[in-house]
């Protein structure tokens, strides 16, 4: 009797309901492939905005009218089930994490991924769920204040969404760097963004950070809610403004500041670094978390069963920290 998976499929783009469970066999490892069995994969905004196919010009990335890869899910945690015949970076029985790269699909019960991807051993510091979300929040933002901004020890950051997957992450990465962070956030997770390592908090429903007095070296707006004009007037003379979230007006930001004034515009797509480029990051982000300097916030863990659910939740804007299925 033939073994299956289950996975989940996007046919076409919209909103969370168009998700749709697949069973499919279980596939066999190529030579430098792994056989993974998933414990725990990411919800990630990112995923949610691929799904929807937002932006538009995405697409030409994506798929013009339907996705061009209809599984779904990048981050994920498991076991080494199997391995192809050529591998020896890892071993039946490992505990590994990364992400599925363009094919996508971690949000499934099993993965065959070729082992000179995005792939590390697990710590025994981190549970599936914290690992899981690793290549999504902490992983950006690593790459964003360190390789993007250049954030140097002793200089201010502002955070813009610093309650959620990429912020929550940032907010730790930053202090750890030693820098002095400022986060906004609702008043609901003050708290828990101080305790992450913010220095100053600010409710954005009550504070504008672009109308007070506090000028900043970075602001990375960890979900595009501001622009590199309205931020501008906050950065330093040198100042870098940072997004993850690639608009046209970022790309016109980031044109124009690359040939005319110190106050610049920066976007990188992190997930398309190479794995040589990005297996070192996470490196760095496992010695923090066997540190004790950077720990993943976990919102919600749903069944996988429940991806349509937990696409929801991901997408009211309310989550702290991650969203996970298993």
């Amino acid at each position: 009797m033939t073994a299956t998976l289950s996975a989940w499929s996007i046919n076409h783009y919209g909103t969370p309901e168009v998700l749709s469970p697949v069973t499919r066999p279980v596939p066999a490892p190529g030579p430098t492939e792994i056989l993974i069995r998933i414990r725990a994969s990411a919800v990630t905004r990112a995923d949610g905005m691929m799904r929807a196919g937002q932006p538009r010009f995405a697409r030409l990335f994506l798929g013009l009218r339907r996705p061009r890869h209809t599984l779904s899910g990048t981050g994920l945690s498991g076991e080494v089930i199997a391995v192809g015949s050529d591998v020896d970076r890892f071993a039946v029985g490992d505990a590994v994490f990364g992400e599925a790269g363009l094919n996508f699909g971690a949000n499934a019960s099993h993965i065959c991924l070729d082992a000179s991807g995005v792939l590390m051993k697990k710590p025994a510091a981190l549970s599936h769920e914290e690992a899981a979300v690793m290549c999504d929040g902490p992983l950006t933002s690593l790459n964003f204040l360190r390789e993007v901004a250049e954030l140097r020890a002793g200089q201010k950051v502002l955070i813009l969404g610093a309650s959620g997957s990429l912020g929550s992450a940032a907010v730790q990465i930053a202090a750890a760097m030693g820098a002095e962070v400022t986060g906004t956030c609702s008043a609901r997770n003050a708290g828990m963004v101080a305790s992450l390592g913010a220095s100053r908090v600010i409710d954005y429903r009550q504070q504008d950070f672009t109308r007070q007095a506090e000028r900043y070296d970075v602001i990375y707006d960890t979900l595009g809610v501001s622009s590199f004009a309205d931020a501008k007037g906050s950065l330093t003379r040198l100042g870098r403004y940072v997004c993850p979230v690639l608009g046209l007006g970022l790309l016109g930001a980031m044109m124009r500041t690359a040939i005319a004034g110190t106050r610049k515009a920066r976007f990188s797509a992190t997930g398309m670094l190479r794995p040589d480029v990005l297996r070192p990051m996470l490196g760095t982000l496992v010695e923090m978390v066997e540190e004790g300097k950077l720990v993943p916030v976990i919102d919600r863990v749903y069944p996988l069963a429940d991806l349509i659910e937990a696409h929801r939740h991901m997408e009211t804007g309310h989550k702290r920290g991650n969203v996970v299925v298993v």
